[in-house]
């Protein structure tokens, strides 16, 4: 693990490579509400033109449900893994292989979600995972560990919980961002190809070690404390920069 001291900015790929991008923290700052995001058409023209650069090795590993990432990147579609790797669109026009919700997690949902009414906490239901969100009230962070904590002794055996920058989830032992980012790397595509992971959480760190052992290359945004990552950039904007940079050196 390194801490940010150690970490500078990533090189510029060479060599054939493919790209795995987070979103929220990563491509677009974090906002109060999932839903409050925007996307820009300049972003919308970045992703785009790597994909295409990158003859389709290009793919979202993401928490957000994939019909969400759709609607937010509208009318542009790309391949994506969501919910942390428990849905996957393997082609950019594809089918998505979706999760369902389970009644233990349904029920779930509708306890926390009386314990925690509020307008500040936003409770998300993607399928198996549950989602609390509270960057606009972190006074409830706490609780809402607590709650999911405890929740997690009266579940089957095979979830777990996983704390993040302004929130708490409950999911599948098998959601993981690495898992997702090596299925990727079997498809014809990606094959062969050196992997770059772009991250800004807690999540993305299975992704980064993933990534590390295929000597690939792991960037995390705005990184707090340790990181897997070897990598560095200091926020949105920064990826966005290297990320146009990284475009850019694709035509030269």
């Amino acid at each position: 693990m390194s801490s940010l001291p150690k970490l500078s900015a990533p090189e510029v790929p060479k060599g054939p490579w493919c790209l795995f991008l987070d979103i929220d923290g990563t491509l677009l700052e974090h906002a109060a509400h999932p839903d409050a995001v925007v996307v820009s058409d300049q972003l919308r023209k970045l992703l785009a033109g790597l994909e295409l650069q990158l003859d389709g090795a290009l793919a979202f590993i993401t928490g957000r449900s994939i019909a969400a990432v759709d609607h937010l990147f509208q009318p542009l579609r790309l391949r994506a893994a969501g919910l942390y790797g428990l849905e996957h669109r393997l082609t950019r026009d594809g089918p998505v292989e979706a999760a369902g919700e389970p009644a233990d997690i349904a029920a779930l949902a509708e306890e926390v979600e009386a314990e925690l009414a509020s307008a500040d906490v936003y409770i998300e239901r993607k399928g198996p995972i549950l989602a609390i969100h509270t960057r606009a009230a972190p006074h409830l962070l706490q609780r809402a560990t607590q709650l999911v904590e405890q929740a997690l002794e009266r579940l089957p055996v095979g979830y777990r919980v996983l704390a993040g920058n302004a929130g708490v989830e409950l999911m599948p032992l098998e959601a993981a961002k690495g898992a997702a980012i090596r299925r990727f790397l079997d498809l014809p595509a990606f094959e062969g190809r050196r992997p770059v992971f772009l991250g800004d959480d807690t999540s993305d760190e299975n992704g980064f070690e993933a990534v590390n052992e295929m000597e690939g290359i792991s960037i995390r945004i705005k990184p707090r404390g340790t990181t897997a990552a070897r990598y560095a950039l200091a926020g949105v904007d920064e990826a966005l920069a290297w990320l146009d940079a990284v475009s850019l050196a694709q035509v030269r």
